[in-house]
């Protein structure tokens, strides 16, 4: 996937974690278990995308770093 997709599915996550925790704000105590588990999914979710991402740009900079390794000089 690409950094720029990943970075989509990353501000969708945030916002829909911001959702929820709106919500569960103003909830009613009945209510608040059902989005507290809903509130756990989304945050692991988001923790999920923001390692995937994080990753994504390490790998990036460490093939730039390393891009000449196992090449002959000719």
């Amino acid at each position: 996937m690409s950094i720029r997709a990943l970075a989509k599915e990353l501000y969708r996550a945030q916002q829909n974690f911001d959702r929820l925790s709106t919500a569960y704000e103003s909830a009613a105590p009945a209510d608040r278990q059902v989005l507290a588990r809903e509130l756990n999914l989304a945050e692991k979710e988001l923790q999920m995308l923001r390692r995937m991402l994080d990753g994504e740009k390490a790998s990036g900079e460490f093939r730039k770093k390393f891009n000449g390794f196992g090449k002959s000089k000719r």
